[in-house]
């Protein structure tokens, strides 16, 4: 993979987490953190690209029925869980 040097600005306050994010430990240096979240951000974005083609494949305009007993059954189930 090639890498493309690029400049950037930071506030002084930014600069001061970018290095802290370094000085943690769990980057080895400032090019690692900044690579790190730009993973995340793309990651994000294909969750929400996913969810969204989710939400247009599931819109039949077709209301369904609620159930309450078997809301309250999954919620139920998920309380007994966290326990």
């Amino acid at each position: 993979m090639s890498m493309h040097l690029k400049t950037i600005t930071l506030t002084e306050q930014q600069d001061s987490w970018v290095k802290g994010q370094v000085e943690s430990g769990r980057f080895g240096n400032e090019s690692e953190y900044i690579r790190y979240l730009i993973r995340r951000d793309q990651q994000a974005q294909e969750r929400l690209t996913t969810l969204r083609k989710a939400l247009v494949e599931g819109d039949s305009n077709e209301p369904k029925p609620l159930h309450i007993s078997a809301i309250k059954a999954v919620g139920g189930k998920r309380m007994k869980a966290v326990k």
